[in-house]
């Protein structure tokens, strides 16, 4: 076990410096029991430090239920319980919440939480310039009222059946926080210690926390830039544990030595996808889109990237998700089909569309795989290899791409394709109603049933190519236990992770 030198309690801001990407600022020594600080690698450095501020997949791994909580809790088996709430009731109409909130909660800066900060925490999200995932499922939010520190009741303009799930995607954060894209203040077991841009995050155990005691000394997240890179930080013992394996190769190491490291696979809700840009470009047309999907063999792309884990999923609904169904058959592998569908779109000589890629692993071998595979049929793919900065501007604020590639690991996701102003571009009126119309359903079978139909005409139409589930493997070694296994939403809760 790889200890830490202690970094300065920071309750409200960060440290910023410059690191060599992918080193780890680990010092030797080894450490065990409840003082263990627990050495954690991964691809998903955060941009910034806010959910509603583009602070990307990084920062909900890092801080959900770590350093931020929210009224209820996203559990690893898909479950949402309360948290912050500790009950709440709905009118009959279904357009009103009342919500208790748990008394004795701090913030890391000894402030206590009242129902005002919940009001201004959600409307964070629904805000004009928020950049929260969820901020269109929150729109429904009509009006917050405090009547006194301990009740929040939200009046809703129309019913919600998600709603209390999508709680679980607003963290609660004090009514006059300013900088929540440099500094924390939340009410989890830990409080940020350092953040060394390109290097690593730490976190520290926070004192006050009105919950159960965190079972080690504190948690460093370690940033690197490539799969390799990670698992040989596992492997030479520079971390304790990585939160998602990256490669078949990267695997075999770890599953050929079972007395030293352990190895679960969860349940996944990442997919890999080709999003194109359906609002403008090339790929306004359907039979286009069609094209592309139908010159990509999934299973071989699939078996390139991850030998034999993972699963080709044939749409944006995982298998855990209640409305999923095997899709896989619709715009199947057919390259004769693909050349007949490029010359009716008026491509009979093909034509050439510029990749965005994310930098980083697996996006650059997936676009490499994609290139040759189109270029099979006449399409020419120019690959323009991009960082994660880069593409949340480019791509995802200002819609200026054609294609993309990117890993969505949202569960319950597909209704973002009822909202033409997502960057995917999609614009079916028929999606929209069904989409808007299972989020007012009475029950979850008619909320099933209405989103299954949403998405087979969203895979009909093709709105993206969904080239593969993700694989869910966490790989330690032998000695820590208590991580999560599924990681939902890209959530890696850290405090009940032990040593022993």
């Amino acid at each position: 076990m790889k200890s830490r030198t202690a970094a300065a309690l920071v309750a409200s801001g960060i440290a910023l410096s410059l690191a060599l990407a992918g080193c780890s600022s680990s010092n030797g020594g080894s450490s065990s029991g409840a003082d263990a600080t627990v050495a954690i690698g991964s691809l998903y450095e955060p941009t910034n430090l806010s959910n509603v501020d583009g602070g990307g997949q990084g920062v909900n791994e890092a801080f959900q239920d770590n350093v931020y909580e929210g009224l209820f809790r996203l559990g690893d088996d898909g479950k949402v319980t309360p948290l912050l709430a500790t009950a709440y009731k709905a009118s009959s109409d279904g357009l009103t919440y009342t919500f208790t909130l748990r008394k004795g909660v701090k913030f890391h800066d000894g402030g206590t939480l009242t129902s005002a900060d919940v009001k201004s925490s959600i409307e964070r999200v629904t805000a004009e310039d928020s950049q929260s995932s969820r901020k269109s499922s929150l729109s429904v939010v009509k009006s917050i009222a405090t009547p006194d520190d301990d009740t929040v009741e939200v009046t809703l303009s129309k019913r919600s059946i998600s709603f209390v799930y999508n709680l679980s995607y607003v963290w609660i954060v004090p009514a006059d926080a300013t900088k929540l894209k440099t500094e924390e203040n939340g009410t989890g077991p830990y409080t940020l210690g350092t953040f060394k841009r390109g290097s690593s995050l730490t976190l520290e155990p926070f004192a006050g926390y009105w919950g159960k005691k965190p079972a080690n000394g504190g948690v460093e997240f370690d940033y690197f830039t490539s799969a390799s890179t990670l698992s040989n930080a596992l492997a030479s013992g520079r971390v304790d544990v990585v939160t998602s394996i990256q490669s078949p190769d990267a695997l075999s190491r770890f599953t050929a030595d079972t007395s030293k490291y352990t190895v679960s696979e969860g349940d996944s809700t990442t997919k890999e996808l080709l999003a194109f840009n359906d609002a403008k470009g090339p790929f306004t047309d359907v039979k286009l889109r069609q094209a592309i999907s139908a010159a990509v063999d999934r299973k071989a792309l699939l078996k390139a990237i991850w030998g034999d884990y993972g699963t080709v999923n044939g749409s944006m609904v995982p298998p855990t998700d209640p409305w999923y169904q095997d899709l896989t058959s619709v715009n199947a592998y057919d390259p004769a089909k693909a050349k007949d569908l490029l010359a009716q779109a008026g491509h009979a000589d093909g034509f050439t569309f510029t990749l965005d890629t994310p930098s980083y692993d697996p996006h650059p071998a997936v676009a490499q795989y994609l290139q040759s595979a189109l270029k099979k049929v006449g399409v020419t793919v120019d690959i323009n290899t991009i960082s994660a900065d880069e593409w949340y501007t480019k791509v995802y604020q200002q819609h200026d791409f054609e294609a993309t590639l990117q890993e969505h690991v949202n569960d319950r996701d597909v209704v973002f394709y009822g909202d033409p102003d997502f960057y995917f571009g999609y614009d079916n009126a028929d999606v929209q109603q069904d989409i808007a119309d299972a989020e007012q359903a009475t029950s979850e079978d008619q909320q099933t049933e209405l989103l299954k139909q949403a998405n087979e005409q969203i895979v009909k139409d093709a709105a993206s190519d969904w080239l593969y589930l993700y694989p869910q493997i966490v790989v330690s070694d032998k000695d820590v236990t208590g991580y999560w296994k599924n990681g939902l939403n890209s959530q890696f809760p850290v405090s009940g992770i032990t040593v022993s």
